[in-house]
Parts: C-alpha cells; structure tokens; sequence
C-alpha cells in the first residue's frame, strides 16, 4: 500500500512497483489516518509511508507520517512499514525507527534499493538506504566489546541486509576478509549469526536503533 499525500507520486510509485515481478500495490491514499484504517482492514504485507503527510489536521495535531507508522505497526500486526521520504536526517530516521519502521528509503535512491527495502520488510528484515544506515551506526563509547572502524562499517551493512559479497563491493574488500571480519565481530559480541549480531549491535549502542529493529 502506498501512502503519499501528492497524487503524481504515488502514481509514479504504483507504476514502479507493479512493473516489478512479485509486487502487487493494493491500495493508496494521501491520508494518514485513513492509511491506518486501511492497514487495519487490507493487512498489506508492506505500507510504502511518505514522512511527511500535509493531510488536513496533520498541522495541527502531528498526525503526520511518523504518527501513522506508529498506530500501523500497533494496530495491525505483521503489517511492515518503508519510510520513503526525500529526509536522510539522523533525527527523522531514528524517529521513523522508533514508531516501528523496518525500512527507511530517499526518494532520492535508485528503484532497486526501494525494490529491496520492501522485500526485506515483507520477509520481516530491515530495509534502510545507505545514508539512513549511517546515520544510525555509532561507536558508542563504554557500551560493551569495542568494534573498530571497518567492523563497525559491516554491522552497518548487515543492518541493510546485505550479502557477503554486497559487503565486500561496497567496502572494496575481498569476500574473504568480510567473513574474517564476521568471525571476529561475532566472537567479540557473542553472536552466531547475522540476525544475531545485528540485535545485538542495538542493544550495546553501536547500532543507535534504542534496542528496537
């Protein structure tokens, strides 16, 4: 379902994801109280929500992008929702994360990194672009093991959701050194596994997500 309060953007939206194999958009709106009732009644796998609503009353009582990703993910269950918004502040994609966001995407992006914030949402992962995932990894002093720089970097990516050998292109690694790089990160947080590693990263602060993916 896509939310967007101006028409030809969600036009364009509905044109890019059903021209792509596997996607089927539902339903649209520009309204974000109306996108929580129809969250609630469709049950779409994913909810594409523009961050910033201007629907009438979203002035005046915030009822805006951020408030209706809240009241999506606490009324209806298992219904993901894709921040996509032309905003890579580290404010807004922190809020975006809080009120239960599992992808946050730049209008910005290239389709294919809108194509798989969704698929990763749908299959309950994370989805966030580049810029939003750095805005989200720290090196939080005192908060647990220390990862350095670069191990730092791979969590960020795991964040996204990316392969091994995604890993290695964007860092310009050998897919060698990404595994020897999880082994240790592994070793040093405790972890067995990618989905591990990344809970983990939130809760001791590297990854600054308040405990919450």
């Amino acid at each position: 379902m896509i939310v967007d309060d101006h028409t030809v953007v969600r036009a364009g939206l509905r044109a890019l994801l059903e021209g792509e194999p596997g996607f089927d958009v539902v339903e649209e709106t520009g309204d974000g109280r109306q996108a929580v009732r129809l969250a609630e009644r469709l049950r779409p796998d994913v909810v594409l929500m523009d961050l910033r609503l201007s629907d009438a009353g979203a002035a005046d009582d915030g009822f805006g992008g951020i408030e209706a990703t809240r009241r999506i993910t606490a009324a209806a269950p298992g219904v993901n929702v894709v921040v996509l918004t032309s905003s890579s502040g580290r404010g807004d994609v922190v809020r975006a994360v809080e009120a239960g966001a599992r992808g946050y995407i730049l209008k910005a992006g290239p389709p294919e990194e809108l194509f798989r914030a969704v698929r990763a949402a749908a299959a309950g992962g994370m989805g966030l672009a580049p810029e939003a995932a750095a805005r989200l990894v720290g090196t939080a002093a005192d908060a647990g093991p220390v990862l350095s720089d670069r191990e730092i970097e791979v969590v960020g990516l795991l964040a996204q959701g990316h392969s091994n050998r995604a890993i290695a292109s964007a860092l310009f690694l050998t897919e060698a050194t990404v595994k020897t790089h999880l082994v240790r990160i592994y070793r040093k947080l405790g972890t067995e596994n990618r989905a591990g590693t990344v809970s983990e990263a939130v809760r001791l602060g590297l990854l600054e997500l308040d405990g919450q993916l």
